[in-house]
Parts: structure tokens; C-alpha cells; sequence
């Protein structure tokens, strides 16, 4: 039986609680996965590529079969080079299912080895996503609890360095 590996991409703009439970619970279903942090030139990120990565390797380092990467470009260009055929995507809401169908359609027409996975975020989850806290914090509120500590922190010195993300 050979192992199973999906690939969990995403901006990871700060990574949340929520992104740990699709990953947590990914591992339930898949014998690895690998986090793929996208640079998508298109955004204005509050972390660059290499803080996400390294936010990301420290919120994942209990899990031992996780591993943490980044790539640009189309996604299936990346899944062909790491030899993987399952894409792991959360889901909040009946919103995120219709955008992410749409992405899931197109990659299947890119290459149709390739399955995309669904996970529903957990309940508690459902309402978070890393805009919502990037809002809250440049207003000055408390993360405390929709993120790690180490990114709670490296958001409050992103904010007490005047950065700007609008």
C-alpha cells in the first residue's frame, strides 16, 4: 500500500486555527501533507512568502507527517512536480464551495489525474478566515484564539511597525 499525500495549498496569509483543523484533520485521511504556500503576485501580502512558510513549519511542528513548501504558478504544474495526485481544500460556506468548484473544474481540465479533496472546516472555524484577522488586528483587537501565539505576535509587530495593508 503505497502512501497518500495530498497537497494543502493556499495563501496562508496569516495561517489560522482553521487552517491547523483542515490540516489536523487531513492527516486523518491522508498519510502526509504538504502546506503549499502560493505567491500570488495579485495580493498585497502581510507576511512575505518565507514569514508564512516559517509561520506555518512552527504551527505544524507537532504534526510529523506535514511538511511545509511554497511554489508559484499554477498549482497543477506544482502537483506534477511533487508527484501527487489528491489537492486538500477547506471549505466555510456554501460561498467558499462555489469559488472553489469553480478552481477544482479548471485544475481537472489542466490535468485530470488530479482529484480535489473537500474538507469542511469544523464548526467553530466556519466564520474564520486570515482577512478577518488581518481586520481586526489593524484595528487593534485581540487574535488571541483564532491564531497561534507565535503569528498573534509577528501580526502585532507587523501593525506596531506601521505596515498597512490597504
Amino acid at each position: 500500500m503505497s502512501e497518500k499525500t495530498a497537497i494543502y495549498p493556499g495563501s496562508f496569509d496569516p495561517v489560522t486555527y482553521g487552517h491547523l483543523d483542515i490540516i489536523r484533520r487531513g492527516l486523518s485521511v491522508f498519510d502526509h501533507i504538504i502546506v503549499a504556500v502560493l505567491n500570488n503576485s495579485r495580493k498585497d501580502p502581510l507576511f512575505s512568502v518565507d514569514e508564512r512558510v516559517s509561520l506555518l513549519k512552527s504551527a505544524t511542528k507537532d504534526l510529523g507527517a506535514v511538511s511545509v513548501d511554497s511554489f508559484d504558478g499554477l498549482l497543477m504544474d506544482y502537483v506534477h512536480k511533487r508527484n501527487v495526485k489528491v489537492v486538500l481544500r477547506g471549505l466555510r460556506a456554501i460561498s467558499d464551495f462555489e469559488y472553489e468548484l469553480q478552481i477544482a473544474s479548471i485544475n481537472k481540465s489542466l490535468n485530470p489525474e488530479i482529484e480535489t479533496c473537500f474538507m469542511m472546516t469544523s464548526n467553530r472555524f466556519s466564520f474564520l478566515s486570515s482577512s478577518m484577522v488581518k481586520e481586526v488586528a489593524r484595528y487593534g483587537g485581540s487574535v488571541q484564539g483564532l491564531v497561534p501565539e507565535a503569528v498573534e505576535r509577528s501580526i502585532r509587530e507587523k501593525y506596531s511597525e506601521g505596515f498597512s495593508d490597504s
